[in-house]
């Protein structure tokens, strides 16, 4: 059974990722949007949280180093620890996300593998302790992939956090299970900056519905949440 996900975004007005800020008083601002984001996602809780590939390279800035002799790691499961009181799933499909420790915060790395990603690379992970899950082919089984999660780490919970184009594949594979948008009070604009939902030319407005089931204002912040389910034809 796959765990439940909440997609956890903040965003502008406008549905923008970044703050647009820049100059006086954009690092404060930066720093109180960080605050308003970590103390939902400790509200809300759950086991673990995803993200994709971008935010794990900022996350984490260890640069390649691969053991002299890797040997054959493990396929398609690496397991370092099944106990952790959170998990911090990472997509990476090509291998490009490197770890000093198998830890980011405290909850343990769990990271998400194409099936072309090489030996060294696996056997960098296993070596920092990092857990892994290595897919049939190049391209993430989505639903595969929390299955597993549940079934090896025990994981019922999980807040999705990732970028638009992240957000936009698990709504389009009909994984998540509600929104929470947290709108900070400021308009973006900025051509071409990121959404906090991406999926293409075919979008999303096709694929599902949105039943708002709550919302309020905290600080100038407002909370909307959103149960989802496929949109019927």
């Amino acid at each position: 059974m796959k765990p439940h996900v909440t997609c956890l975004m903040l965003t502008s007005l406008d549905g923008r990722l970044g703050s647009g800020r820049s100059g006086p008083g954009a690092e404060e601002e930066i720093k109180a949007r960080g605050r308003a984001f970590e103390a939902a996602h400790d509200e809300l809780g759950g086991d673990g949280w995803i993200i994709g590939r971008v935010t794990a390279q900022e996350m984490s800035k260890a640069a390649p180093h691969p053991p002299a002799e890797p040997g054959r790691p493990a396929r398609p499961a690496h397991v370092a620890r099944r106990d952790a009181g959170a998990y911090g799933i990472i997509l990476d499909p090509s291998g490009k996300v490197h770890f000093e420790r198998g830890d980011i915060g405290g909850d343990h790395v769990v990271v998400l593998l194409g099936g072309e990603v090489s030996d060294a690379h696996l056997a960098e992970l296993a070596a920092d302790g990092v857990s892994y899950l290595v897919a049939e082919g190049p391209e993430i089984d989505l639903a595969a992939a929390l299955d597993v999660l549940a079934r090896e780490f025990g994981v019922k919970r999980l807040l999705l956090e990732g970028g638009g184009g992240v957000n936009g594949a698990f709504l389009k594979a009909g994984l998540v299970d509600e929104v929470v948008v947290l709108v900070w009070p400021s308009i973006n604009g900025v051509t071409g900056e990121r959404a906090i939902f991406e999926a293409g030319e075919e979008g999303l407005a096709n694929v599902l519905s949105l039943e708002l089931t709550s919302f309020e204002a905290r600080s100038g912040v407002v909370w909307l949440r959103y149960a989802v389910a496929p949109r019927s034809s």
